[in-house]
Parts: structure tokens; C-alpha cells; sequence
């Protein structure tokens, strides 16, 4: 309670945009604020930091870096308990799906951390704040600020809510949906290289990009894909690439 009261006044100190930032931010995530400095650091983008000369510390770098070992322990955690008769293999997999940049960026977006970063002049109205990487990063540093606002126990409850509700977790383990681990094991049969997944264009705004995607094995292009995300994109590029494979060997 007494944080809580301190917390209170603190924020009564604050510039009112800042203190409106927080208040918004606050309904947003669900949970109290009580040290408001950590995540007003928490979506700073450092290119505020360079226009009014402050600390590199002062941006989302560091907690970002605190962020990203928090949320691999307790996807790591999650998994183990939910997976509990699983081998290494598929839980290093599983993990990496959950935690890669894509993944963390779609979590982003959908609670909206973009309406909340704080950017410098020179930058605004570039769409910066929807690009995949600051995404990524400003999930991982809120991450970092929950932990240490709230403890282990409650950020923890906090992320795995998160992945329950924006992520579909049976999809992504799913072997039957899923196309490029299918693929990659046709091709590991035949002993062909290893399959590249490469980015053919962009196109859309930053908020609402569609990729397309080609797959190559050694030289040959053997599936193309267009998807909202280079997740989905990389799928469709492998079941085409799937079709291919099957009528060769008609």
C-alpha cells in the first residue's frame, strides 16, 4: 500500500503528458504502476536519447537486455510444465519460436505499445515505432520493467497471459500446420542442402507490411509465399515448395 501512496504522489511531480503516458499505459497493461521512471525508460527509442543529449542508459537498451533473459525463463518454464513428456529438441524449438523477434513484435502490436514509445524529432512520422525490431525490443524492455516494478511471480503470471491470449500456441507446435519442418525433413531424406528462406519484397506501410517470400535449396527457388508476417509468409513458401517436391516424384 505504501508504494502504492508513494507512487501516487511521485506521479503528481510528472509533466502532464507524461503523467497521462502512464495512466493510459497503466489501463492498458493491466497492472499498477508504481515506478513510473522504468517504463518511461521502457519505450524511450534511443533516438530521443541522442536529441536531448541524456545517458545511453536512459533508453530501452537495458532493460530491453534484462527483458530478453526474464522472457526466456519463463517460456522456458511454461513449456516444461506444459509439455512435460517432451524432449530437449522440441522444447529448444518450441522456445524459439516463442521468443524470436516476429512472435515478441505481434505481441507488441497488439497491445498497442506503439501508441507509447517516445521517439526524437528527426524520426516522427517515419513509422519507426510499428517497425518489427523496435516492436520486439519495447516488448522485452516492458517485460524488464514489469520484473522489476512487480517481482518474478507477478511478471511471469503477467507474460504467460499475454501468450495465451494473442498467440496460438497449438498452431505453432502443430506438425500438421506446420510446413517448413515438414519440408526440411523431405529434404533432409533426399540429403539436398539445406533450405534459405529470403525475402523478395516489402510492401505496405510499417504497420501493415506483406512480405513475399522464396524459399531456395541450393540454387533452385523451389516454393514462393505472401503472408502478413515472414512467419506465415516462410509457411506458404514451404508448402508450395512441398507441392513442388511431391510432383517431382511423380
Amino acid at each position: 500500500m505504501m508504494q502504492l501512496i508513494r507512487a501516487f504522489f511521485e506521479r503528481r511531480k510528472l509533466d502532464p503528458s507524461y503523467r497521462n503516458k502512464i495512466y493510459a499505459l497503466e489501463k492498458r497493461i493491466g497492472l499498477p504502476i508504481r515506478n513510473h521512471e522504468l517504463y518511461l525508460k521502457a519505450l524511450r527509442h534511443r533516438s530521443i536519447i541522442d536529441e536531448k543529449k541524456m545517458a545511453v542508459s536512459e533508453s530501452y537498451e537495458q532493460l530491453e537486455f534484462l527483458g530478453d533473459a526474464v522472457l526466456d525463463l519463463i517460456v522456458s518454464e511454461y513449456i516444461f510444465r506444459k509439455y512435460p513428456s517432451s524432449n530437449e529438441g522440441f522444447m529448444t524449438q518450441t522456445r524459439s519460436q516463442l521468443v524470436n523477434g516476429e512472435m515478441l513484435a505481434e505481441i507488441g502490436r497488439c497491445i498497442r505499445l506503439m501508441d507509447y514509445v517516445e521517439l526524437g524529432n528527426r524520426v516522427k512520422n517515419q513509422d519507426i515505432e510499428y517497425l518489427e525490431s523496435v516492436m520486439a525490443d519495447t516488448f522485452e524492455a516492458l517485460v524488464g520493467a514489469v520484473y522489476k516494478d512487480h517481482g518474478y511471480d507477478t511478471c511471469r503470471d503477467y507474460v504467460i497471459k499475454l501468450y495465451q491470449n494473442y498467440i496460438d500456441l497449438e498452431e505453432i507446435t502443430s506438425i500438421h500446420n506446420n510446413f517448413k519442418s515438414m519440408f526440411l525433413e523431405a529434404i533432409q531424406a533426399k540429403k539436398m542442402p539445406l533450405p534459405k528462406y529470403n525475402v523478395v519484397r516489402e510492401t505496405g506501410p510499417g504497420h501493415e507490411k506483406v512480405f513475399d517470400i522464396e524459399v531456395q535449396v541450393g540454387s533452385n527457388v523451389m516454393g514462393t509465399g505472401t503472408g502478413r508476417t515472414k512467419k506465415k509468409a516462410e509457411q506458404a513458401a514451404a508448402k508450395a515448395a512441398l507441392m513442388v517436391l511431391e510432383q517431382s516424384q511423380q
